[in-house]
């Protein structure tokens, strides 16, 4: 069943109340505030429905000046793996991962077009809802790839496969760039450069890491091997959401080559692929006992792309369903 976060819901719900409407006005809607709080989804019929009855009742633009407004948190468990991708680009593979794992709801797709890359959203137009929610998910894009960078990142154009709206301003305001719309693909476009950023956050990590190996180099202090593994762990647990990484990933977040790398983890003694495996594990259990995520967003975040192949792998680890783990933890 198609479906998308509750935060979704509210955060459109709560913008229609800041432009002005009542609760009376959004009586009509599928889901009440009060009753969303309870939730942690909501079916996609509802969210488009809300998208349709509130476009009706505000001035035009409203699902553009939703988007705008989105904040990474407001994206749940993705917008937390959002939260460690070690360039910008990634927020797109991990959003990929994240629909085709658990609600099949978007279909993000990034065309490498050698100065200039597009981002295409494939979904369908025909029904208003869709195309109001996709108008909200490009103009969010502005704003998290921003937040991602603390860069002012601007897309080069955005194309829309509906109509014309009446009033472009919300529009302009929100994108700043080309606007084409009767197009035969949802998109949005940057340049190639901007993509590729290292993000705010593995700046910071990764320059943390950088000096200590400055450290090793220039001063002889070199870092114990069971903190060295540690620091490979952590850059292997914010690598999971886009999927398993690859030891030339990692190697080159790290500024060794791969036979580095590895011969590191040997002298601490440890295989590239025994702490992969290892950091799955780890995480996995850590978020079970958690019990703030369900089982598909755990796969997810663990690197794997079926559900049920985290089952299996679980189950290997521990001679336990994850279901049961939970319920003996």
């Amino acid at each position: 069943m198609k479906y998308f976060s509750v935060n979704l819901y509210k955060k459109i719900l709560n913008c229609a109340i800041a432009e002005g409407l009542t609760e009376a006005d959004i009586e009509d809607l599928p889901i009440s505030l009060e009753d969303a709080d309870n939730l942690k989804f909501v079916s996609a019929d509802e969210h488009l429905r809300a998208h349709e009855l509130l476009d009706k009742k505000l001035s035009p633009g409203f699902a553009i000046r939703v988007g705008a407004q989105m904040k990474m948190d407001d994206y749940g468990v993705l917008g937390l793996s959002w939260r460690t991708c070690s360039k910008v680009s990634e927020i797109f593979d991990r959003s990929e991962r994240y629909f085709k794992l658990l609600s099949n709801t978007y279909h993000w797709e990034v065309q490498n077009g050698g100065e200039i890359s597009h981002i295409i959203l494939n979904r369908d137009a025909t029904r208003r809802g869709m195309q109001l929610s996709s108008e909200a998910s490009l103009a969010a894009t502005v704003v998290v790839t921003q937040a991602m960078s603390e860069k002012v990142l601007s897309p080069i154009e955005v194309c829309f496969k509906h109509d014309l709206p009446k009033d472009l301003s919300s529009f302009n305001d929100a994108f700043k760039c080309k606007i084409h719309f009767n197009q035969p693909k949802y998109s949005i476009s940057y340049r190639t450069a901007d993509l590729n950023l290292r993000t705010a956050k593995a700046d910071a990590s990764i320059n943390a890491y950088l000096l200590k190996q400055v450290d090793e180099e220039t001063k002889g202090i070199k870092i114990a091997g069971n903190k060295f593994v540690r620091d490979v762990e952590a850059l292997i647990k914010d690598a999971l959401p886009t999927g398993i990484p690859s030891i030339h990933h990692i190697s080159d977040l790290t500024a060794m080559s791969n036979r580095t790398l590895t011969r590191r983890l040997s002298e601490a003694g440890v295989t590239y692929r025994d702490l992969v495996k290892k950091t799955q594990e780890h995480l996995a259990k850590e978020m079970l006992r958690d019990n703030a995520y369900n089982i598909g967003e755990i796969a997810f975040l663990t690197g794997f792309s079926e559900q049920s192949a985290f089952n299996r792998a679980f189950k290997k680890w521990t001679d336990l369903t994850p279901t049961e783990f939970r319920k003996n933890s």
